[in-house]
C-alpha cells in the first residue's frame, strides 16, 4: 500500500498500485485485483481518480504509440500515452490533436474518461468527439471494442464515464491538420461580464481557441482579460523544450490567500493589460500556461485545495455568472485562477459529459479546516436553480442530490458500469 493523492492534495489515503506494465497479462491483472480503478497521471482535483484502500490500476506503462496514419492524420496508442508526447509526435508532420485542456500532463485514458475539453469547444466539442474507437477491459475478462460507429452505447457510457465502465487500455484517435506549433493570439482587456460575453459571441466565428482571465474580487465591476487564437500559417519549427520553473515545496501555510489574492490580481490585469494587443505565440504557453510551473498545487500549502468548476446554460449565463461572481466578491475567497469562457451549442458524446451550450467558471480555493468554503453550497444552489452542472473531474464536494440533476442520463450510464470498479467518487455520489 502506498499513499496516493489527486492534484488537488486534499488528501492521500493508501492504495494498492497495480502496474499494468506486462501488455500480455492485462487482464490477468484486472481480474485478479478487484475492486479497482484505473489511475494514469492523477490531475483530476478531486476523488474521482482515488480509491481508497483499495486497488488502482496504473497505466503510465502503457504508453505505446502503435500506428500513426501521416495522411489521414490518425493515431493509434495505448491509454497511457500523454497527450504532451501526442502532440510533440504528431506537430512536426503536419497534425495536432483537435482538443486539449489546460494541461498536458494528462493520459488519454484519461481523457476519455473525463471527456476533457479546451479552449475550442465551440470549434471541436471536447475530447470524445474525436475517439474513432476505444478498447476496453472489463473485471470479468471481457474486452470491448467501441466507437460512435461500433457498438456505440458503450462508446457514449465510456466517454465521459469517470472510468466506471472498464479499463480503458487502447485508442484510435483522429488529428486534426495544422501548419505548425504557431498561434496568432489576441489579448483585449474588458470591464464588465456583458463585454466578456459580447467579446465571446463576435470571436467564435473566426478564432479557434477563446478564453477569458476574470478578477473575481474586483468590486467596482467585473474586469478581466480575454484571449483569442487561431493556427498560424508559419511552418517555422519549435524552439527546444525548455525546463519548466518548480514550486520546490510545500509552504505551511496557503500562498494564495486573502492578504495575497488582492494585490495579485491588480498586478497581473495591469500587466497584462498593458501587454495586451496582437502576437505570435507558440501553443504550449497559450493552451496550457500552468504547465510553466511544475508543482504549482503545492503553493496551496499542506491542506490542498479545491476547484469549483460549474457550466450555466446559456439562457441563463450572464445573468447566473453575475451572481456567481458577486456571492464569490462577497464572501472575501476569491482565486486567482478564474476561468471563464463559453461552451458551443453542440450535443456532447458521452452520457456524463460535462460540456453544454452555456458559460464555464472555474475557481481555485484553498482548503482550510478540512472542509470545503461554506460559499460553495450558495453557488450550488445558483447551479441548480438555473439547470447547471458540475464537473465531476474538478469535484472533491457536490451533493448527491446536484450531481443527479444535472446529469439526467446517469442511470443509464449505470446500466452499462462494472461492478468490479469503483472510485471514492462513485461510493459519494452513487453508493448508499
Amino acid at each position: 500500500m502506498r499513499a496516493v493523492a489527486s492534484w488537488g492534495r486534499l488528501s492521500a489515503p493508501p492504495h494498492d498500485c497495480i502496474a499494468l506494465h506486462e501488455r500480455e497479462r492485462l487482464i490477468e491483472h484486472i481480474t485478479r485485483h478487484t475492486p479497482g480503478l484505473a489511475f494514469g497521471m492523477g490531475r483530476s482535483y478531486g476523488d474521482v481518480c482515488l480509491n481508497s484502500n483499495a486497488t488502482l490500476w496504473m497505466t503510465r506503462a502503457l504508453d505505446r504509440f502503435l500506428a500513426f496514419d501521416e495522411q489521414k492524420g490518425v493515431l493509434v496508442c495505448e491509454a497511457g500515452c500523454l497527450l504532451r508526447d501526442i502532440q510533440r509526435l504528431s506537430i512536426p508532420r503536419g497534425w495536432m490533436l483537435p482538443v486539449t485542456p489546460g494541461t498536458q500532463w494528462v493520459t488519454v485514458g484519461g481523457a476519455i474518461a473525463n471527456d476533457v475539453h479546451g479552449k475550442n469547444h465551440h470549434r471541436q466539442g471536447s475530447f470524445g468527439d474525436h475517439v474513432k474507437r476505444l478498447r476496453l477491459v472489463r473485471t470479468d475478462g471481457e474486452l470491448i471494442e467501441c466507437g460512435p460507429d461500433q457498438r456505440p452505447d458503450w462508446y457514449a457510457a465510456t466517454v465521459g464515464g469517470l472510468g466506471l465502465t472498464g479499463v480503458i487500455v487502447q485508442a484510435e484517435i483522429q488529428l486534426c491538420r495544422v501548419q505548425g506549433p504557431w498561434l496568432d493570439t489576441e489579448t483585449l482587456a474588458y470591464t464588465s461580464l456583458e463585454e466578456f460575453f459580447d467579446l465571446s459571441d463576435a470571436s467564435e466565428k473566426d478564432w479557434e481557441h477563446t478564453v477569458a482571465w476574470i478578477d473575481c474580487l474586483d468590486r467596482r465591476g467585473h474586469r478581466g482579460l480575454f484571449m483569442r487564437a487561431s493556427p498560424a500559417d508559419t511552418q517555422e519549427p519549435s524552439p527546444a523544450p525548455r525546463q519548466p520553473l518548480s514550486m520546490p515545496f510545500t509552504p505551511p501555510v496557503s500562498l494564495v490567500n486573502r492578504l495575497s489574492l488582492r494585490p495579485f490580481n491588480m498586478a497581473y490585469y495591469a500587466l497584462k493589460k498593458h501587454r495586451a494587443g496582437r502576437a505570435q505565440a507558440h501553443y504550449e504557453p497559450f493552451l496550457y500556461p500552468l504547465d510553466n510551473l511544475a508543482h504549482w498545487n503545492r503553493m496551496y500549502g499542506p491542506q490542498g485545495f479545491y476547484q469549483y468548476q460549474c457550466v450555466i446554460p446559456m439562457v441563463d449565463a450572464r445573468e447566473a455568472t453575475r451572481r456567481l461572481l458577486e456571492e464569490i466578491a462577497r464572501s472575501g475567497e476569491g482565486s486567482f485562477l478564474a476561468v471563464l469562457k463559453t461552451f458551443g451549442d453542440r450535443r456532447s458524446p458521452g452520457m456524463l459529459s460535462f460540456p453544454r451550450h452555456g458559460a464555464t467558471l472555474a475557481l481555485d480555493f484553498p482548503a482550510r479546516g478540512g472542509r470545503p468554503p461554506r460559499l460553495f453550497e450558495r453557488l450550488d444552489a445558483i447551479v441548480r436553480e438555473t439547470g447547471g452542472r458540475l464537473y465531476p473531474a474538478k469535484d472533491a464536494r457536490m451533493p448527491r442530490e446536484l450531481f443527479r440533476a444535472g446529469y439526467p442520463r446517469l442511470d443509464e450510464l449505470l446500466t452499462y458500469r462494472d461492478p468490479g470498479i469503483q472510485s471514492d467518487m462513485s461510493r459519494r455520489l452513487l453508493e448508499e
